[in-house]
């Protein structure tokens, strides 16, 4: 039986784009490989996140480019990822791909609640993924986490560093939730405990454990939660990440007030050469359970009207929920994946998806480095 040939296939694949990029699939090099036998056409497509957002659609478009070759009876699509990130050059945490640091303008918006949620959605949908605590006055992730009360493991440098005294140096293991690497200041600090600390020894105490001690290995994503505001403390810890290559996801409320933290949150980031890839608004309408009645408690459209005046996209608008408290209160975030109800999951995906589109698309759009080549000519 007659087959279209390898060629005709990737000549099709030429006028798919990727929905993100706006490319198509051949240029940007995602076609990894073509099989065709009796009229049925096999095509792996790899993808820069496993999170993507238009994978149906893709798969879609694909499917209908190289069925309209003759010959073809049949289309099977496999993807596969690999995730871009900042090069050896610019990551200070060697095998971390993408630091994403969660900020806010004030606290009280759920930023670590949403950075948990993140972590989880990136990780549930098959990337490599660590949740680094930078609150040390606060630190709520270990609660939201379950895992209070964790015990960090010591195990020597791998690569045999020695400290001042010639003995070996040591490091942290981060302890595990549902495969994500958490690390907090809490695995130290009881959870009654003030830590009563001046900034320049918060700013030490989070730079020796998100670069010295914990010892991350190779993630897709570096999740960071940072603490809210513009002050000193999270201007100082911010100013410990820009050379990582990292980005920013601002979170906010929806009342208008909310306009003017996230913008200053939003300003601070940009000022530290972090670039934003845009706002999550949280808490942004309640459904009744009985009635499925939606109601707008703080409001609409604060946090959406900051995004336009930033230009940049906002995420996604997530509801206030009792399943988002109880699994927040149980340390069991999971359940927000598997049992919540299909709003919620619905909401907290696709602002997973986007945000994991976008880290692709600032990636796809940083700009080779140049090199200076000097001849003897």
């Amino acid at each position: 039986m007659a087959s279209p040939t390898k060629e005709q296939i990737f000549d099709a694949l030429g006028g798919v784009n990727e929905p993100e990029l706006h490319r198509d699939l051949v240029s940007l090099e995602m076609v990894k490989h073509v099989a065709v036998c009796d009229g049925i056409v096999a095509v792996k497509i790899e993808l820069m996140t496993p999170a993507h957002p238009g994978k149906a659609a893709l798969r879609d478009a694909v499917v209908s480019a190289v069925s309209a070759l003759p010959d073809v009876n049949e289309v099977n699509v496999e993807f596969t990822f690999e995730v871009p990130g900042s090069t050896q050059e610019q990551s200070v945490l060697g095998g971390v791909k993408n630091i994403v640091a969660v900020g806010a303008g004030k606290g009280g918006v759920g930023k670590s609640t949403v950075a948990v949620l993140i972590a989880w959605g990136l990780r549930r949908a098959g990337a490599s993924v660590g949740l680094m605590d930078a609150d040390v006055y606060g630190p709520s992730i270990p609660k939201l986490t379950g895992l209070e009360g964790a015990q960090v493991e010591l195990v020597p440098d791998p690569k045999g560093r020695t400290g001042k005294d010639g003995q070996p140096v040591a490091r942290w293991l981060p302890p595990e939730a549902d495969g994500v690497k958490v690390m907090s200041p809490g695995f130290a600090i009881q959870a009654e405990q003030a830590a009563i600390m001046r900034g320049p020894m918060i700013s030490n105490v989070f730079k020796q454990l998100m670069f010295d001690l914990t010892l991350w290995g190779d993630l897709d994503y570096l999740v960071v939660d940072l603490p809210p505001g513009t002050g000193d403390i999270p201007l100082t810890l911010a100013q410990t990440i820009p050379q990582a290559g990292a980005v920013a996801v601002i979170v906010a409320t929806p009342q208008q007030v909310a306009l003017l933290d996230a913008l200053k949150a939003l300003e601070m980031y940009r000022k530290l050469n972090i670039d934003v890839i845009g706002i999550v608004e949280n808490m942004s309408y309640f459904i009744a359970p009985d009635t499925g009645a939606e109601y707008d408690l703080f409001g609409k459209g604060g946090a959406a009207v900051a995004a336009d005046e930033a230009h940049v996209p906002l995420l996604g608008s997530l509801p206030i929920n009792i399943a988002i408290r109880e699994s927040g209160d149980a340390g069991t975030p999971a359940r927000i994946f598997d049992n919540g109800d299909n709003a919620t999951t619905t909401a907290v995906t696709e602002m997973v998806e986007n945000l994991a589109a976008r880290i692709m698309v600032h990636r796809a759009n940083q700009a080779a480095p140049v090199s200076l080549t000097i001849s003897d000519d």
